[in-house]
């Protein structure tokens, strides 16, 4: 009898030391959050397969990425986003003349870059004269910038060296935007763009004054009022 007793007794006595040990474990884990150095963060390869690689995958402290847009994409994309309000507009447009079209153009708002680059063109080249005039200056700066000859935007096209002699010192002049040639620019520059009015001229790479003669060895296309356009 007194075997069994003893025998009881020893194993009380060992689940009191494990229960005190486990519970011991425990107080020791929940310091061990407080004041543990974090321990290094092992990641699963074949957990990483399925994640989106443009993503910076950053292990152990946060780090900032920054990233810089360059000036030409963001004209890029503004110019994108004019181009395409602009179209949405003609979805709903029914013009039966050129002069009915620019009218129905809306100028508010800012302009990016490369559209003022073009209407100060229209601007400054042919303010004086009819709106399929203007136009025909807008689509000569359109096509140039498509073509490999000349710079691939409209702002390198209106400021390349010797080509329009509005431009002095590299700057264009001051433009009167109060006034009706210069709302008249605006709206030719956007149905340009948008293609929205076809020009007698389309693929005109070159025009001059005809008070003038360069002696060009060039496609003669049309002359429209005080320009003689060529390909």
């Amino acid at each position: 009898m007194s075997k069994i007793f003893k025998a009881a007794s020893v194993l009380s006595l060992a689940f009191s030391t494990a229960a005190a040990l486990a519970v011991t474990d425990v107080s020791f884990a929940l310091e061990a959050t407080d004041d543990t150095p974090e321990t290094e963060i092992v990641v699963d390869p074949d957990m990483l397969e399925s994640a989106d690689e443009s993503a910076p995958v950053i292990f152990g402290e946060q780090q900032e990425v920054v990233s810089t847009i360059p000036e030409d994409v963001i004209e890029a994309d503004r110019l994108a986003n004019e181009q395409q309000a602009a179209a949405a507009e003609y979805n709903n447009v029914n013009a039966s003349s050129l002069r009915q079209l620019v009218d129905q153009q809306s100028i508010e708002g800012s302009l990016s870059k490369e559209m003022q680059c073009l209407a100060g063109t229209v601007y400054f080249e042919s303010k004086g004269e009819t709106l399929p005039g203007q136009l025909a200056v807008a689509r000569v700066v359109m096509a140039r910038a498509a073509s490999s000859r000349f710079p691939d935007s409209l702002c390198g096209v209106v400021y390349q060296r010797k080509q329009f002699s509005f431009i002095r010192n590299g700057k264009m002049p001051r433009i009167d935007k109060g006034h009706r040639h210069w709302r008249n620019a605006v709206a030719i520059a956007k149905i340009a763009v948008n293609d929205g009015w076809k020009s007698p001229v389309e693929g005109a790479l070159f025009f001059h004054a005809r008070y003038v003669s360069p002696g060009w060895r060039l496609k003669r296309m049309a002359t429209i009022d005080n320009h003689i356009f060529y390909r």
